[in-house]
């Protein structure tokens, strides 16, 4: 196995192991917090706290990645894994469940949170070359949701067996914030065995490290998409997978194990659809894919509290995974794509945290609605609304400036 296939297969794997913890604890997070003693506002506030800081680590850790090292930036952000899962399982006090959400990269949204993301793009668009770029984030991307559904599954699984076993509900929620730390172990001991070739070129490393967040060339272009990322995020933090699994559970009364099979399904889905943009990409361009499998997506969100039954609500959630998330590899690949290899991952660090900023202050507003308007979907119309002034708007913005493989 030569060097750069051994370094994919080991991103990969940190990728599928994060994503599996994160899927572990996107159904149960909201339910864990409330049976803690918390109520729908102050879960908001955690949710929106946690973002924030979170957010604050991420782009600290993320823009000097490229400077201080990819690999070590990666076993930082495990070991903050590990410890912030066992301080969440074993704390009922407000101020310790946000301190070790926010340390710990807990995801509310069951999506990515932290720096990982951002660096481990980075190391992936090192080692393989341009024309392969999109196609190996889209698997990437797959494999992460292929990772998260199994994660929501087994969440809603393992509560069940351990509740009929003569557990609590909370000691059962407990032990998967326990599952979650010893991943953040897991994950350490698979970014230990990346090799240099992931790193930014040396070359370069010292000048990215001494510009603002890490960027020179390519600071205007990513200041620009991190604002519209940014209203793209605040919109989905209405309906992140946490708040979502509250909701159907509250709207429908569903238990853990039907709330698990919906987020697999949806995850599923989502992955697949992200190798379908890799041929569309190809034939329409980065830009065009991102937004035109993006409108009809934040059509089909608006209908989901629409739907009278449990199993209609779920369908239609279903379709819309089946487009919604083609944007995503995209996006990656793109801003990959429009930024020198050294300023990768301050680039991806700055978007991400772009993106949870915009997603930190919508759980509290969606925490705050009058709970008839929460039961009848408000945040749902919200996050479909701004999502479609998003698609607009980067379509207007940045349908000229292309990637290097779609010049020629």
């Amino acid at each position: 196995m030569d060097d750069a296939t051994r370094n994919v297969r080991l991103l990969f794997a940190a990728r599928m192991v994060r994503m599996f913890a994160y899927g572990l604890l996107g159904v149960v997070l909201v339910l864990y917090l409330v049976e803690r003693g918390l109520d729908e506002a102050a879960v908001g506030l955690l949710l929106t706290c946690t973002f924030l800081g979170d957010a604050a680590i991420s782009l600290w850790l993320s823009t000097h990645a490229d400077r201080w090292g990819r690999r070590r930036t990666l076993l930082v952000g495990a070991a903050l894994m590990a410890g912030g899962g066992a301080l969440m399982a074993v704390t009922g006090n407000f101020w310790w469940l946000l301190f070790a959400a926010t340390i710990g990269v807990i995801s509310p949204t069951g999506n990515e949170v932290g720096p990982f993301l951002a660096v481990e793009q980075a190391g992936l668009a090192q080692v393989v070359p341009d024309a392969r770029r999109t196609h190996f984030f889209a698997w990437y991307n797959l494999a992460g949701y292929a990772a998260t559904a199994l994660g929501a599954l087994a969440a809603g699984g393992a509560a069940q067996i351990l509740q009929h076993a003569g557990w609590s509900t909370l000691a059962s929620y407990a032990a998967l914030f326990w599952a979650y730390g010893a991943l953040g172990l897991a994950i350490a001991l698979l970014v230990a065995q990346l090799s240099e070739r992931v790193e930014a070129p040396a070359a370069t490393r010292a000048a990215a490290g001494e510009s603002l967040f890490g960027l020179r060339e390519s600071r205007g272009i990513v200041f620009r998409l991190s604002a519209l990322f940014s209203l793209d995020a605040f919109a989905g933090g209405f309906i992140v997978q946490s708040l979502m699994a509250y909701w159907f559970h509250v709207r429908f009364g569903v238990g853990e194990a039907a709330l698990g099979t919906v987020f697999f399904g949806a995850n599923i889905l989502s992955g697949v659809s992200s190798l379908a943009a890799v041929p569309l990409a190809k034939r329409i361009g980065l830009v065009n894919t991102m937004v035109f499998t993006h409108l009809p997506s934040n059509v089909l969100l608006m209908l989901v509290p629409l739907m009278p039954t449990f199993g209609w609500a779920a369908a239609v959630l279903w379709l819309r995974h089946t487009i919604s998330q083609m944007d995503v590899p995209t996006r990656a690949s793109y801003v990959n794509a429009v930024v020198p290899a050294a300023e990768r991952s301050a680039a991806n660090g700055v978007t991400g945290t772009a993106r949870q900023l915009g997603t930190a202050l919508a759980p509290t507003l969606a925490g705050l609605m009058a709970p008839a308007l929460l039961v009848a979907g408000g945040p749902f119309f919200v996050a479909g609304g701004l999502k479609i002034v998003y698609d607009l708007a980067l379509w207007r913005s940045f349908r000229r400036v292309r990637p290097p493989e779609e010049h020629g």
